[in-house]
């Protein structure tokens, strides 16, 4: 081999060679440090699920980044979080734009979800149909007196976490709105916020993604869920019996009888096997459908549970 040849065999064995150590330092299933955003109104949920993986695998750290869904989506478009918790799937554009980048992108359903309706204890009303509350962001409502079942009175005012969050875009969505200049809505900042808003104002009607008080063994959501009431609400305009208002816990999720249920993806860009990969599987196959039954959602894949039946000896 003359000195040519052997300088370019030492520079492309090296080179590999560094191909081969980058290649260790890829996160995978079960160990590396990832990205991932949410819409703030998941952030109970998302903590839960997160932090019970890294529970199992040391060696695997999530960095969340909550903000409104809108800026989450386009962190994952932006390569800057792999995986993204969102109540939609990409759209067209931005799956042409992941693709435009030769990237992959991946959604997964996990959970049925809902978008709960708070006001204060100190408000009576606690039922509503889903007509009103169309109306009501229609415009054609506007106090609350003007509800069939209305006790309390004054203006009604609107509470969202924030105007690009996942809670209001589902809102408006839901009833084709185009825009909401004419409501009077106050933007808190945070679910949380939210709630406490309208623990001090009886005129307040607020939204909130029903997770932050649906976790009934947890002392933050028992806390939260003090000095509040869920309202029920009815499919029928003219509802002929209490049942008929559906609460968005479990059971109302279940089937998806209460009318503002919505669905939650996980949604990756991952083009291997890695660490968006692993928290997928968790989810899909393992205890993470147990995690999301026990806050208060609906999972796509319940965690199978086992029965053993033991006869006496007379059967």
């Amino acid at each position: 081999m003359n000195k040519i040849s052997r300088t370019l065999w030492v520079g492309l064995t090296g080179m590999l060679l560094a191909c081969g150590n980058d290649r260790t330092h890829l996160d995978n299933p079960t160990s590396g440090e990832i990205t991932i955003a949410s819409d703030e109104s998941f952030k109970p949920l998302v903590d839960a699920l997160t932090n019970a993986y890294e529970g199992i695998y040391p060696n695997a750290h999530f960095k969340v980044d909550y903000k409104p869904e809108q800026n989450a989506i386009l962190q994952l478009l932006q390569d800057s979080a792999r995986v993204v918790f969102a109540t939609r799937k990409l759209n067209d554009k931005e799956k042409e734009i992941i693709k435009s980048q030769k990237g992959f992108q991946k959604a997964q359903h996990i959970a049925t979800d809902g978008l709960a309706l708070l006001v204060s204890k100190a408000n009576t009303d606690t039922l509503m149909t889903l007509s009103e509350v169309k109306s009501i962001f229609e415009g054609k409502i506007k106090s609350w007196e003007e509800l069939q079942d209305g006790n309390t009175t004054g203006l009604i005012t609107l509470v969202f976490d924030n105007i690009n969050a996942s809670n209001l875009n589902f809102v408006m969505n839901k009833f084709n709105l185009k825009s909401i200049d004419h409501l009077r809505v106050l933007s808190a900042g945070s679910n949380e916020k939210v709630i406490e808003l309208v623990r001090q104002n009886p005129k307040y009607l607020g939204f909130i993604g029903v997770n932050w008080i649906s976790d009934g063994t947890a002392l933050r959501s028992v806390e939260l869920s003090r000095g509040i009431r869920v309202l029920g609400i009815a499919k029928n305009d003219q509802p002929a019996k209490i049942s008929e208002y559906i609460q968005p816990f479990q059971g109302g999720l279940e089937f998806k009888r209460y009318p503002l249920h919505r669905e939650l993806y996980l949604i990756s860009r991952e083009g291997y096997s890695g660490l968006g990969g692993g928290l997928m599987t968790y989810i899909a196959r393992d205890v993470g459908g147990l995690i999301i039954q026990k806050m208060g959602l609906l999972p796509t894949t319940p965690y199978p549970r086992q029965l053993e039946i033991t006869t006496g000896n007379n059967f």
